[in-house]
């Protein structure tokens, strides 16, 4: 039988071990095996350039520098930075579209699939429902419901991003 000291010290060191092995695990985020992910969103589909009619919201200046730190953040690679400020400028403005679906992209590129859709469905909600940012909605629909393993919403969505443009009328 050990001696008490050398029982404490065992106890101790498994203990620590315990501890230390349960903080390091609170600290992990997910990594994506495609870091591009968000840059697939926003990129126009098939090679084309953003076509048909474009609506854009007037934009609260606080939100819209606000939005660029967050983006010079993620450049970084400061991804807690990045996201603290984008949800700073959502308590400022919680009902601009644009704002929602960069929350959304955030959160898509960061492995949350949940609150990605959650921000994209309420960006296309509140937003025009045609054009660029319709587009975008509904491609990180699909990619968190593919991530998700949902295969038959990850095809709804992709439907629904073949109908978002809506060509100008032809003017003579």
């Amino acid at each position: 039988m050990p001696h008490k000291p050398v029982r404490f010290v065992v106890t101790s060191l498994a203990l620590g071990a315990t501890v230390l092995l349960l903080a390091t695990s609170c600290a992990w985020q997910p990594t994506l095996d495609d870091p591009e992910i968000a840059e697939r969103v926003r990129a126009p589909q098939d090679g084309e350039s953003s076509r048909g009619l474009q609506v854009y919201p007037l934009r609260n200046p606080a939100v819209r520098e606000l939005e660029q730190a967050a983006e010079a953040a993620r450049a970084e690679g400061d991804f807690d930075r990045a996201g603290a400020l984008l949800e700073r400028a959502l308590r400022i403005e919680d009902r601009d579209p644009e704002l929602l679906q960069r929350m959304a992209e955030f959160q898509l590129s960061r492995g949350r699939w949940e609150q990605a859709e959650s921000y994209a469905v309420r960006s296309w909600e509140l937003g025009p429902q045609v054009g660029e940012i319709c587009r975008r909605n509904w491609q990180t629909i699909a990619l968190a419901r593919e991530r998700e393993g949902e295969v038959m919403g990850a095809a709804q969505a992709r439907e629904r991003v073949e109908i978002c443009p809506l060509e100008p009328p032809e003017r003579f």
